[in-house]
Order: structure tokens, then C-alpha cells, then sequence
């Protein structure tokens, strides 16, 4: 029996979902045990990750606006997301007390840039199709993530909505991207477009790479 494009999402996100144990960062913070040196480290990490994120989705969205529409238009509402992401970015790194010299000061941990590096090697080499597969099983995992730190910044740390959007933003489930990436992957194997064997090596890196990413929060500062 033919699967649907339902299914393999529905396998691959399964199959690639990440050992609980992969990430030492979530758990601390879900206890409200981690230092807001971590959480500051976490902000300005991400204040790198997002832009550079936005651009490949946007690069991805370019290559396949003419052969595959379908993942064009979900790469278009990455890109879209990532802005507005980016926009509320700031209110949690304000929170965790960072100014901006410390900020413009930073140095970001070559571990926790290695996942945006990854994505931006799958825009300028990735199928659309197999990337769309890739990128929606990892999404599981950092929804998961984000709703966990959300409650836990709430109950242990004091933070305000506002200082939690970012968080929330990316916990909240979007049946309208749940469905763009449906409708890609099913023009993908209607097309012949998607390889499944590459898709799933997508997403392997992309969860290994995440994990670094959780990682190397805990590391000494550069």
C-alpha cells in the first residue's frame, strides 16, 4: 500500500524524534535549576540562529518557487515565521538582563551554530521536497522545547508574557503550516521529487545538531 504524505511525515517525525536524554539544557530549566547565564546565552544564540535560519528559508523558498511550488510556499511561511520570531527575540533577551554592549559583544559558541550552518548547506544543497520532510520531523522536537521553557520562565524565573513570546511563538501548533508541509511533501512523492532515504538523513544531522546546540549552552564562555 502506497503511503500518504500524512504518514511518512507521521513515521519520520517518530523515527527521528530525539533521545530525552540528548538535550541537558530543557530539563534544568523546566526545574527552574539552570543560571540565567544559560538563559542569556540562549537568547544570544538564538539572536544569531533566527536571522541566518530566515535567510535560508528564503533561499529555499527562491529554488523552488518554479519546480515545486508546494514547498516554496512552505519555506515562504518559515521565512515569515523567523521575522516575527526574530521581532519578539528581544524582549527575552532583555529579561535575562542582557544590555546592549553585552550583546553586541558576544561571542557565539561554534556548537550552537552548527544547526544554522546545517540549514544553510540544505538551501544551497538540499531538494526542497526532502528538506520540507527533514525540517518538519525537527520541528517537533523545538515546539516541545519551547512549550517546556515557556511554563518554566513563567513558574521559576518570574518572566512576563512578553519576555515568553518568543516561546510561545514557536509552541503554538500551526495546523496552517502542518498543512503547507503536508501539501509539499505530497507533491514531492506525487513528483517523484522527494527521496525519502535522504530526507531522513537530513533530519538525523539536523537532531544531532540541535543537541550540540543545547550542548554547548553549558560551555565556558569563548
Amino acid at each position: 500500500m502506497t503511503r500518504t504524505a500524512r504518514d511518512l511525515l507521521k513515521t519520520t517525525t517518530a523515527r527521528l524524534a530525539p533521545d530525552p536524554c540528548s538535550n541537558p539544557v530543557v530539563p534544568r530549566i523546566a526545574r527552574g535549576e539552570a543560571p540565567r547565564s544559560v538563559l542569556a546565552a540562549l537568547a544570544l544564540e538564538q539572536a544569531s540562529v533566527i536571522p541566518a535560519d530566515r535567510r535560508a528559508f528564503q533561499h529555499l523558498a527562491e529554488r523552488a518557487l518554479v519546480a515545486d511550488p508546494e514547498a516554496a510556499a512552505f519555506f515562504r511561511m518559515l521565512a515569515e515565521g523567523e521575522a516575527l520570531a526574530e521581532e519578539q527575540l528581544e524582549a527575552f533577551v532583555t529579561a535575562c538582563g542582557v544590555g546592549a554592549a553585552a550583546a553586541a559583544a558576544y561571542a557565539p559558541r561554534p556548537g550552537c551554530q552548527a544547526y544554522p550552518a546545517y540549514v544553510a548547506w540544505l538551501a544551497l544543497n538540499g531538494s526542497p521536497a526532502d528538506a520540507v520532510l527533514a525540517l518538519t520531523a525537527n520541528f517537533s522536537a523545538w515546539g516541545s522545547y519551547c512549550a517546556t521553557i515557556a511554563t518554566a520562565l513563567r513558574r521559576h524565573y518570574g518572566f512576563d508574557d512578553t519576555a515568553c513570546a518568543f516561546f510561545d511563538f514557536f509552541a503554538e501548533p500551526s495546523p496552517e503550516l502542518d498543512e503547507t508541509a503536508t501539501a509539499a511533501v505530497r507533491a514531492g512523492l506525487d513528483a517523484g521529487r522527494l527521496t525519502e532515504s535522504l530526507a531522513h538523513e537530513y533530519g538525523r544531522l539536523l537532531q544531532h545538531y540541535e543537541a550540540m546546540f543545547w550542548s554547548a549552552l553549558l560551555e565556558p564562555t569563548p
